[in-house]
């Protein structure tokens, strides 16, 4: 399997398929590059060099102890993009990697990415504090960690049913589905897991929307019930003027599979 070592000595795991214009996916948590295999698929079939990668913690890469924040998550991501030299790039970030892509942009060279994309992203900020009332409440987050403490497995497998909208109004999210999404999270270290959920939880991102300075898409679910569409996307916007925002009616979160169809052709087009 092809690895990437990091400058901690981590190695991280990826795919490289393709040719063409690079578009580089960014996983979410808590899964892996994996998770993109639709998408991965249809670009790379469509003149599109594809880069995928496990973040440290997850999946086929490293689980080193410490390093989950994320300006050590963005340098992970620029170790990538030098080690396969990558220049002009499509870079999507999915849920918490947006916040990697929002922070590399700040911290590195922004000639490696032509145009970003946040797709159910957590930027610009999630937590509800005195200086942002519209925030998700921080009892929500110190439930979620509960949780994980207590029963891994079972919490994940509840958290999947309202990360792909599961239920009785949405019965294309197949049981198998679900399965598929609870392997890829359990192939990631307890440390990790717990790690990045506060990262994502408490990275302020505001900083750095400035840096979203190429042409930007934001999608989102306006269903989405792990990240509020409102202090995401919607906020996203308004501190990138610039940036197209495109909701996805009725969608929840995991639009990679539940609206993978639309994304793919919103990624292409996109792209080109």
């Amino acid at each position: 399997m092809p690895f990437i070592e990091t400058a901690d000595g981590t190695n991280l795991f990826y795919n490289d398929w393709g040719q063409g214009r690079a578009v580089v996916l960014i996983h979410g948590w808590p899964l892996n590059a994996d998770m993109w295999e639709y998408q991965s698929t249809f670009l790379a079939g469509h003149g599109h060099r594809v880069i995928t990668y496990d973040r440290r913690g997850f999946g086929r890469s490293g689980q080193p102890w410490t390093g989950y924040d994320y300006d050590t998550l963005a340098s992970d991501l620029n170790t990538v993009l030098e080690t396969l030299r990558v220049q002009d790039a499509v870079v999507v970030g999915f849920s918490m990697g947006g916040g990697e892509l929002a922070r590399y942009l700040t911290r590195y060279d922004r000639s490696r990415v032509g145009r970003a994309v946040l797709v159910s992203s957590v930027t610009p900020y999630l937590l509800k504090t005195p200086d942002h009332r519209d925030g998700v409440d921080p009892a929500v987050f110190e439930q979620m960690l509960a949780g994980l403490h207590a029963d891994r497995p079972h919490f994940l497998a509840h958290f999947g049913k309202s990360f792909f909208g599961a239920g009785l109004l949405n019965l294309s999210v197949t049981t198998e589905i679900q399965q598929w999404a609870l392997g890829m999270a359990l192939q990631g270290s307890l440390r990790a897991t717990l790690e990045c959920a506060r990262s994502f939880s408490q990275t302020d991102f505001r900083a750095d929307m400035a840096s979203f300075t190429m042409p930007t898409l934001v999608i989102h679910g306006d269903a989405d019930q792990t990240v509020p569409i409102d202090v995401s996307a919607k906020a996203t916007v308004a501190m990138v003027p610039h940036a197209e925002l495109r909701e996805y009616a009725g969608a929840p979160h995991a639009v990679f599979f539940v609206e993978k169809n639309r994304l793919n052709q919103d990624l292409l087009n996109f792209a080109r």
